[in-house]
């Protein structure tokens, strides 16, 4: 038997009481082949320059401002903005004073392996 399609979250409910920084909501379905996230930044915080995974990440605005940093560009985020942040790209995000909060979804990261030594 195939898992079935279910309600698992009110991103309306999440975004209204995101309070701390941070992960506020992620997807705990099993089985999945996806990973997502809610992420809250109070106003002014941020996520630091980093490059990404090795995957892709779509990003969608649900609530306040900000913007990202990519390459020598600035991306203004609104809510409703969709982001394609291509597999290893660098980015810093951050919060205008109205905090932002946005759902990101990217492929589930294979488990850690143990390997031994070559």
């Amino acid at each position: 038997m195939t898992d079935q399609p279910r309600l698992i979250g009110d991103a309306t409910a999440i975004v209204a009481n995101a309070d701390t920084a941070g992960a506020v909501w992620r997807v705990t379905a099993e089985p999945r082949h996806l990973d997502a996230n809610i992420i809250h930044l109070p106003a002014g915080d941020r996520i630091a320059a980093h490059q990404g995974p090795d995957l892709d990440v779509l990003i969608h605005v649900l609530a306040g401002g900000g913007h990202l940093d990519s390459d020598g560009q600035t991306l203004e985020l609104a809510p409703g903005a969709l982001v394609w942040l291509p597999r290893g790209s660098q980015r810093a995000v951050v919060a205008g004073p109205d905090g932002l909060t946005y759902f990101s979804v990217h492929p589930k990261r294979p488990p850690l392996g143990i390997t031994r030594p070559s």
